[in-house]
C-alpha cells in the first residue's frame, strides 16, 4: 500500500495512543452519555456510524476505537491531498480527531463524512494562514525567494490513484482552490457539499473550481505532462 493511501501501522498506533483508548467495551450516544453496548443483527450495508445517520440517532454510535478505525484512512488521504506531504497529513488527522473528540457529544445524526470533510479541510486551510502569518513575521527585508533545487523527499509518497505530478501540481495551487479542487474532483463532493463544508456561497464554490482548475492544467503544462496517458486534460 502507498504511504499516503492511508495511516501505517506505527501511524495509526501512535494516533490511538494520543486519541486515547478504552471506549471499545461501550458506545457513545449522540448526546454524549456512554451506553452499553448491544448486539444487534444490523445490514452490513449499514454499519458504523452510517447506522447511526441513517437510523436518525437511533442506533448508538460506535465506540472511540471503531469511529478512529472506520475513518482514520479516508481522513489521511484528504490529509496528504491537501497537505501534500505524509508529516502535515498525519497532524491533520491527528488533530482532526482530537476536534471530533472535543465536539462528539454535539454532532447530530446527518452525514458523519461530511463532517470529517469539513474539519480536516478547515483545519488544513487554519495551518496554512498559520504558517503563513509566521512565516511573514519571520522573513528579512532583503529575503529573496530560492527556487527549490528539487522536489520534497516525502513527495514521493503518493497515493496509487493520484499521479505523483497531479500531486505536486495541486501542491502548487492557492490553499483555497486547492481545498475546492482535492473536494469537487478527488473527494467527489457535490458543489452544496463543498459549499457547506467550506462554509461560503455557492458561486464562490463554482469560482474556486473554475480558477482552480485553470491554475491546475498550467502547473502540469509547466511540468509537460499535461495530456499524457493518465493526465488528460479531461481529467482535471
Amino acid at each position: 500500500m502507498s504511504r499516503d493511501s492511508g495511516l501505517d501501522g506505527e501511524a495509526a498506533q501512535s494516533l490511538m495512543r494520543v486519541l486515547g483508548s478504552g471506549a471499545s467495551k461501550k458506545r457513545a450516544s449522540s448526546t454524549g452519555e456512554e451506553a452499553e453496548v448491544h448486539n444487534t443483527d444490523m445490514d452490513p450495508d449499514l454499519s458504523g456510524t452510517g447506522a447511526f445517520d441513517a437510523s436518525d440517532g437511533q442506533v448508538p454510535l460506535p465506540s472511540w476505537d471503531e469511529l478512529v478505525r472506520e475513518h482514520a484512512d479516508r481522513v489521511y488521504r484528504l490529509a496528504y491531498r491537501l497537505s501534500g506531504n505524509a508529516h502535515d497529513a498525519e497532524d491533520l488527522t491527528q488533530e482532526t480527531f482530537i476536534r471530533v473528540f472535543r465536539s462528539l457529544s454535539s454532532y447530530q445524526p446527518g452525514t458523519f463524512e461530511g463532517w470529517l470533510h469539513r474539519i480536516t479541510t478547515n483545519l488544513f486551510l487554519d495551518m496554512v494562514r498559520r504558517r503563513s502569518r509566521i512565516r511573514m513575521e519571520a522573513l528579512p527585508e532583503d529575503y529573496e525567494r530560492v527556487p527549490s533545487g528539487g522536489p520534497d523527499p516525502e513527495q514521493i509518497y503518493h497515493d496509487s490513484r493520484l499521479d505523483p505530478h497531479l500531486q505536486r501540481a495541486l501542491d502548487g495551487l492557492a490553499p483555497d482552490y486547492r481545498a475546492a479542487v482535492v473536494l469537487c474532483d478527488i473527494e467527489g463532493l457535490s458543489y452544496e457539499e463543498i459549499a457547506a463544508t467550506l462554509g461560503v456561497k455557492l458561486g464562490t464554490v463554482r469560482s474556486r473550481i473554475h480558477r482552480g482548475r485553470q491554475a491546475l492544467r498550467e502547473n502540469l503544462r509547466q511540468m509537460g505532462v499535461l495530456g499524457t496517458q493518465g493526465l488528460a486534460p479531461t481529467s482535471v
